[in-house]
């Protein structure tokens, strides 16, 4: 091992340069640091690389610089929204911001950033405990939790996740929970905490905040409870809810809110903040396209921990299984095979594959028709080009394979017999794969 100490953001990190990193995924190391909420990680197959995350400074948060002034401006007009409600696509930096902004607000910083204002508070939320500071985001039941299950029950596992993987996905927090086969929620139970934890009175005497992360999954007992508090609030609280589709929210809370619409980051944004973590330019480019403005996406495709390699794999699988179905009985053992293999993985897996699918059918729906530029999945199973793939999805197809895998979601989600659903939607897709296009 050997062992080098640098500078990075103000930050003295002692970097470990470990050459067997075998036993798990990550190998996490401490760091000698002002801030003790940057954490290291050692990359299996690239051991020199480290990526951390620092407290959350509005410089640190990767692009959207109009939305960093208009929150600033407004907190240092004192224009705050009681309520405001962030929507923006997966990875596009929804949570820091969030977490930037009340750290702005409830430590009374000036100047666009969190800096100069109260450095006790400031301190604090390099500590991730700030007393005025709640939080509330999808749970359910697991080893640790068997009953009435809400979010202050998993604090600790919500401070590593904002530390960790600020840009997550809810996808990401299930597994890390471990209740990625159950749908998680935001429930009654969660409702009652946080009319409890609100009517007490501030702990240092301003503001209080309360973020909603996946505000979606905000049920519709929880709302009705919820919507006399987010209307009229006592004085000096801020709800900042968080979604990626607004159309999930229920109208009644939506309409209670100012919506702040965060766009997906920019090739440019994505590829600076992955050469600044050690990515070669060349391939910090490759991986800003393929990602799509995701930043969650890029860092596990860097780290090369993404879902989506599986889900690659899953779907070569599938397609070339019901390429070869038709009038073949080997074939569809394959398939029933197939959905036999994903229906033993947890529903949230599955329905994110299912959005993996549709959204692969579209990249080879717009290479077919000459949209080169807005393509951007570079398959990586080997013998898959898209580019012969592409034909076979056109015109007289693709509304009806996107209507069976939304089906398909929308049954998982309610429970339906995975095993079925699959099977059904691959003899499906065996049809329409092999329908002729219209022209």
């Amino acid at each position: 091992m050997r062992r080098s100490i640098f500078c990075f953001e103000n930050v003295i990190v002692k970097k470990f340069w470990v050459r067997d990193c075998r036993g798990n995924p990550f190998s996490q190391k401490k760091i000698v640091a002002k801030s003790p909420a940057c954490y290291a990680k050692c990359i299996i197959g690239n051991p020199i690389k480290i990526t951390f995350l620092c407290d959350m400074l509005f410089k640190n948060i990767l692009g959207l610089e109009h939305i960093k002034k208009h929150l600033s401006q407004s907190a240092d007009n004192g224009r705050i929204p009681h309520a405001q409600l962030f929507i923006g696509p997966e990875g596009c930096g929804t949570l820091p911001m969030a977490l930037a902004y009340a750290q702005y607000v409830l430590c009374k910083n000036v100047g666009g950033e969190n800096e100069g204002g109260n450095q006790a508070c400031n301190l604090k939320f390099e500590h991730g405990a700030h007393p005025d500071l709640h939080f509330v985001y999808p749970v359910a039941t697991n080893d640790k939790v068997k009953k009435h299950p809400v979010s202050k029950l998993f604090l600790e596992e919500w401070r590593q996740f904002i530390v960790e993987q600020p840009y997550g996905n809810l996808f990401d927090w299930y597994r890390l929970l471990g209740i990625d086969n159950k749908q998680g929620q935001i429930g009654v139970d969660e409702a009652a905490e946080i009319v409890r934890s609100l009517s007490l009175k501030s702990y240092e005497g301003g503001y209080k905040v309360m973020i909603f992360w996946m505000a979606e999954k905000l049920n519709t007992a929880a709302a009705n409870k919820l919507l006399k508090l987010i209307e009229e609030p006592e004085q000096k609280t801020l709800f900042v809810l968080i979604a990626e589709q607004e159309d999930q929210i229920i109208n009644t809370i939506r309409s209670r809110c100012q919506i702040v619409h965060f766009p997906p980051l920019s090739e440019a944004a994505i590829k600076m903040a992955l050469v600044e973590k050690g990515v070669n330019e060349s391939e910090a480019q490759r991986i800003a396209h393929q990602s799509n403005g995701n930043f969650n996406k890029a860092l596990d495709l860097v780290n090369r921990d993404s879902e989506d390699l599986i889900f690659e794999e899953w779907f070569v699988s599938w397609v070339r299984s019901a390429f070869k179905a038709k009038g073949n009985k080997t074939a569809i053992r394959d398939l029933i095979s197939w959905g036999e293999e994903v229906a033993k993985t947890g529903r949230e897996t599955q329905k994110k594959f299912l959005s993996f699918c549709i959204n692969t059918f579209r990249q080879a729906l717009l290479l077919n028709y000459k949209a080169e530029d807005l393509v951007y999945f570079e398959p990586s199973v080997t013998g898959f080009e898209l580019e012969k793939f592409a034909p076979f999805v056109h015109d007289n197809n693709i509304m009806d394979i996107t209507k069976e895998l939304q089906d398909a979601m929308y049954h998982i989600e309610r429970n339906a017999n995975a095993k079925i659903v699959l099977t059904d939607l691959s003899i499906k897709l065996t049809r329409l794969l092999h329908r002729k296009t219209a022209v």
